[in-house]
């Protein structure tokens, strides 16, 4: 049975998580930016479809991408370059966080109408994004949002929560440009939450729950990183929208 939150009832040790269902901790409390800070920060994540209770979940294993292993594929190498010389493409941070969010949160079918990105979960995500530690990364192409993707940010750690694609790669080529903003902050590991081949094909793996754990409690514990609303160049630094394009940049 999984723990029953009050909102004033903390979180229970994660070793207390479900078996079946995989990974479900606790079921309740709210989504204030407070709860979700301290979900996030313990390695907890919410997870519910329209018409349930919220649902609090720490699966084990954990699927994370390491940044110094991301492996984009040959065909994403050469996208990647293309991005670098056409100044018709570009990849933005928190230029349209509502608009992302709004994308990830559409039906992908007709057989998956139903999004677990609530109405509830997407106010509660804009407002924390407005305090700073959630943010958006955009692929634009000839002035239209393309793909992207938004997670939360607390230290030196990545939680990636949600991706959408316009056009082919749009998704994949800001999952590359953020890695590489990361990288250059020295940001080890991105929380994938969910086993999925797609994650695994771009070099994503599994770890055991409590070395998830020991990991977020030293990144979390690190300064902020320097987020700031922009254009991110492949060497991985924000500059201003208006700044210069791939020909002047560096490398």
């Amino acid at each position: 049975m999984p723990a029953l939150l009050e909102p004033d009832t903390p979180f229970p040790p994660l070793e207390q998580a479900l078996e079946d269902p995989p990974g479900l901790l606790a079921v309740g409390a709210d989504l204030s930016i407070e709860r979700l800070r301290a979900a996030y920060a313990h390695g907890i994540f919410p997870w519910y479809l329209p018409g349930e209770p919220i649902l609090w979940w720490s699966p084990d294993p954990r699927m994370v991408l390491f940044t110094d292993r991301f492996s984009p594929s040959h065909s994403l190498r050469k996208k990647l370059r293309q991005v670098e010389r056409d100044p018709a493409i570009e990849v933005r941070v928190d230029t349209a966080f509502d608009d992302v969010m709004r994308a990830c949160a559409a039906p992908r079918s007709d057989e998956r109408p139903a999004t677990w990105i609530t109405l509830p979960m997407q106010r509660a995500y804009r407002l924390w994004h407005r305090q700073g530690q959630v943010h958006s990364v955009e692929t634009w192409i000839d002035g239209e949002l393309a793909g992207g993707l938004y997670g939360v940010c607390l230290g030196r750690m990545f939680y990636g929560e949600s991706m959408f694609t316009r056009v082919a790669d749009g998704s994949k080529i800001a999952l590359a440009y953020l890695v590489r903003f990361l990288l250059r902050h020295g940001v080890e590991m991105i929380d994938c939450q969910q086993d999925t081949r797609h994650l695994a094909s771009l070099g994503g793996a599994t770890i055991a729950r409590a070395e998830f754990e020991r990991l977020i409690v030293k990144f979390t514990r690190m300064p902020e990183l320097p987020w700031r609303s922009g254009r991110l160049r492949h060497d991985g630094e924000i500059v201003d929208l208006d700044a210069p394009h791939a020909a002047a940049d560096p490398g």
